[in-house]
């Protein structure tokens, strides 16, 4: 398989449109039917966002104009200033491609997928102790220096973590009130409702996982897959599909098939994540290269290298990784040998060939689903590709072909399915 390139990774970086540029829109023209945002979901998007942050701001400022200028306008430049607004993207494309045209409620949705993912950014780079986010400084270091605090102090480092969590609350509330304030007819607000809960359930439960592990030694494949699984392949891609179909109203085998699709897709992502955490240009993730081996992420990249080595007896290998991983003074040449025992192990290459078999999978699981749009259907798997960092994309063969009786051999991936060894 071919190399990791740093452009995979598709939930940073400049946003594209979604088809070719539309003509520009008259000024002050409300332009929200489904067709309009299809050229351009993500501007769609941002719009919608623009608008919804500037009531939550003015809200706060009349809690208190401090709190509002320092703490509410930030998370609300964070929100607006970063990412590709793939979440909404996935949840747009997965509505359209199953008939629906809930405008309004898929753009609301979307920006509280934004909101939701600012929570988890600001409060993630506090636990990890990450100096920059998105090419600029993290919140936590950006709120210590508003105080007139050095970041690096004890004082500053105290404050910038304690305010960074309350500004991530604020997001979680703000994500919260969005979709709480959607208007839906009741069936479909009561799924969407069921969907968010357990999407705020696995976000946390992923993010604890993953910190849990940096506490008490090499993790498991299988464990490391769980992590990724929970804290990447549903809340960033399985779930905002879901509640595209969710708001589309579609049955449950084009909702089952879509959402085993993404899933796969998912893992894909977190996987090649997990390579680009090591191998990735800065320049391009916004983030150091070997913050996870600093920090002691216990990732399936790491458990594969550990695994192999074992297999091969390979004790230099091993004591690379014991010396480096977790170590906070790893220097560069340290990261070079990690780097090299990852390549020499064949850690690399099977987690590539992995996430790219997990693409695969998705794209047949997704060809499973009938009576999609053609259209919006190739768009989602587009995105789904892009996802898996996969770079070639064919149209659904399953659209529009009759209902086969069972899927053909690929049921949906449970947890023990996608944990299950090389064989996935």
């Amino acid at each position: 398989m071919g190399r990791l390139q740093p452009a995979d990774h598709a939930f940073a970086g400049p946003v594209t449109p979604d088809v070719d540029p539309p003509e520009p829109w008259p000024p002050g023209a409300l332009r929200t039917e489904a067709p309009a945002v299809d050229q351009d979901v993500a501007a769609a998007v941002q719009r919608t966002a623009a608008a919804v942050l500037a009531e939550c701001v003015a809200e706060s400022a009349r809690h208190d104009p401090r709190f509002s200028d320092e703490v509410a306008r930030r998370v609300a430049d964070f929100t607006l200033l970063g990412g590709k607004r793939m979440r909404p993207r996935l949840l747009w494309w997965a509505m359209r491609a199953c008939g629906g045209a809930e405008t309004e409620a898929a753009l609301r949705l979307g920006v509280s997928l934004e909101l939701i993912q600012t929570c988890a950014l600001v409060q993630d780079d506090v636990m990890d102790r990450s100096r920059t986010r998105r090419g600029r400084p993290a919140v936590h270091i950006a709120l210590a220096e508003q105080a007139g605090l050095a970041a690096s102090s004890g004082a500053g480092a105290a404050f910038g973590a304690s305010a960074a969590v309350l500004a991530g609350d604020l997001a979680l509330v703000w994500a919260d009130d969005t979709v709480a304030d959607t208007d839906l007819p009741p069936a479909r607000r009561r799924q969407v409702r069921t969907l968010w809960r357990a999407m705020r359930g696995e976000m946390v439960a992923g993010q604890y996982l993953d910190l849990r592990g940096q506490t008490g030694g090499a993790a498991s494949a299988a464990s490391a897959l769980r992590t990724a699984c929970l804290k990447s392949a549903l809340y960033s891609v399985e779930r905002p599909v879901a509640l595209g179909t969710a708001l589309a109203g579609a049955d449950e085998w084009t909702t089952d098939a879509l959402c085993s699709a993404s899933r796969y897709a998912g893992v894909a992502f977190q996987l090649r994540d997990d390579l680009l955490g090591v191998f990735g240009d800065p320049a391009v993730t916004g983030k150091p290269s070997g913050d996870d081996i600093r920090e002691g992420k216990q990732t399936y990249l790491l458990a594969v290298a550990r695994t192999c080595a074992d297999a091969a007896d390979d004790h230099r290998a091993l004591a690379v990784l014991d010396h480096a991983v977790g170590n906070p003074d790893l220097d560069e040449d340290g990261l070079a040998r990690v780097r090299a025992v990852l390549e020499s192990t064949g850690a690399r290459t099977l987690v590539e060939d992995k996430a790219e078999r997990l693409g695969e999978r998705a794209a047949r699981r997704l060809a499973q689903a009938v009576d999609l749009d053609a259209r919006a259907g190739d768009r989602l798997l587009s995105l789904l590709h892009t996802v898996a960092g996969r770079r070639a994309a064919a149209p659904p063969s399953g659209s529009g072909t009759p209902r086969e009786p069972s899927p053909g051999g690929e049921p949906p991936p449970t947890l023990t399915m996608v944990e299950g060894g090389r064989a996935q």
